[in-house]
């Protein structure tokens, strides 16, 4: 069976121990050099680079989040023994984890990081798919001849380099199509490396609950389980037109998945779909003057990317979390694109109004979606407001005069607020 020794990448026989550097890190498969698909996701990614960077703190508890007040964006895996999840309320987690280092996250030394790997794998492959700074696929199809090596050999190698020179650790998922290979890194987190072969997808998956499903997220999941519909075996008893019809296109989707396949590629660049921003506050607050600042900022800094990224958006989106986490979601499509700061915010703030009722409210967040180019972008103005169109040839000049003079040389008196 072929085997290979993970920490010296040496082919090795198929025993419990490396017989060159006697590590007991040797991974076997039959199907471990016929693989090409994988999938990287590092451990733990924000708490890993904080401990690599604090010493100190690098056998305690650490969750990467907010105050109180915020959510955790990641936890080391000692805090997720303690229950510990991403998107879990600050509050709720130091409850489970009283002991725990809380650290404000550092995205520019994430960002950083993140380049660092992204340039380890572009020297294996042109072909990568980055799904987060911290997780990407990679199609490895065909380098075999390039490298010298199969790319299981390579994907270790890719890992041992990380941590060796970026003091990260990272698992691997290897498998024949993208959905199986991102299954498969989560199955031995951290350190691992796990295959998903042809000829065991239809096994291994019979027993795993739905929740492994990529793309299923909480609502579909109580959905399929009041249908009875509990594990990928459930699943794979459902005729695909009863799936159709009961899920409309997810159900097709459903259909595949339940049976390992998936034909999608892996491409290089995913299109843009929606730019956004939020806030979450130290306190709840009904404050409708301290809501109106933020929605303008927020608005402000939506408009700064899209113009930075050269792009209007069709619909405006305002997204508030009540005290209860309860998620509120409002959209208005506007009859053309904007990017401009005032459409934008004159949109959100007129369906803050709709449900100002339901404040006070921990987090806003303003966004525009359905992308598109910005030349046919705020080229009509509401006839029934006459001062649009005056607002937006001054909003264009504050452009011109930032980018002389610096981001606060003008500053509108509601950003103070």
């Amino acid at each position: 069976m072929p085997a290979f020794c993970r920490d010296c990448l040496t082919v090795c026989k198929s025993k419990l121990r490396c017989e060159h550097c006697a590590s007991p890190r040797v991974l076997k498969h039959p199907e471990l050099f016929e693989l090409s698909i994988a999938h990287m996701d590092c451990d733990a990614f924000y708490a890993s680079i904080e401990k690599r960077d604090n010493p100190d703190i690098a056998d305690k508890p650490v969750i990467v989040g907010g105050g109180k007040r915020g959510v955790v964006s990641t936890a080391c895996y000692i805090a997720r023994i303690n229950g510990v999840h991403s998107a879990m309320p600050m509050f709720k987690a130091l409850k489970l984890c009283p002991n725990a280092v809380v650290v404000p996250p550092r995205m520019d030394i994430y960002v950083k990081v993140s380049k660092q790997i992204k340039r380890f794998m572009s020297e294996l492959s042109p072909m990568i798919e980055p799904l987060s700074l911290d997780e990407a696929f990679i199609d490895l199809t065909g380098t075999e001849k390039l490298h010298g090596a199969p790319p299981a050999i390579m994907l270790a190698g890719l890992v041992k380099r990380m941590e060796d020179e970026i003091g990260i650790s990272g698992s691997i998922g290897l498998s024949h199509n993208k959905f199986l290979a991102k299954l498969a890194s989560d199955l031995d987190k951290p350190r691992g490396f796990s295959i998903i072969s042809q000829r065991e997808t239809l096994d291994l998956l019979a027993p795993l609950p739905i929740k492994k499903i990529w793309g299923a997220g909480p609502v579909l999941q109580r959905k399929l389980q009041s249908d009875g519909i509990q594990t990928f075996a459930d699943l794979r008893r459902r005729d695909l037109k009863v799936l159709v019809k009961r899920y409309g296109t997810m159900g097709n989707r459903l259909w595949h998945l339940a049976r390992g396949l998936d034909h999608r590629s892996i491409t290089t660049r995913e299109p843009v779909k929606t730019i956004s921003k939020e806030i979450t506050f130290f306190e709840d607050t009904s404050d409708t003057d301290l809501l109106d600042g933020h929605l303008w900022r927020l608005a402000e800094k939506v408009s700064d990317r899209c113009k930075a990224r050269n792009y209007a958006g069709k619909t405006v989106n305002l997204k508030v979390k009540k005290a209860d986490f309860k998620l509120l979601t409002r959209s208005i499509t506007l009859n053309e694109p904007t990017q401009m700061t005032d459409r934008i915010y004159t949109n959100v703030r007129q369906m803050l109004n709709s449900i100002i009722d339901d404040a006070p409210f921990r987090l806003v967040g303003v966004g525009i979606s359905h992308l598109t180019k910005p030349e046919d972008a705020d080229q009509f103005m509401d006839l029934l407001e006459q001062d649009a169109a005056k607002r937006a040839k001054a909003e264009r000049a504050t452009d011109t005069i930032r980018k002389r003079f610096g981001k606060d040389s003008i500053l509108k008196g509601r950003s103070l607020r």
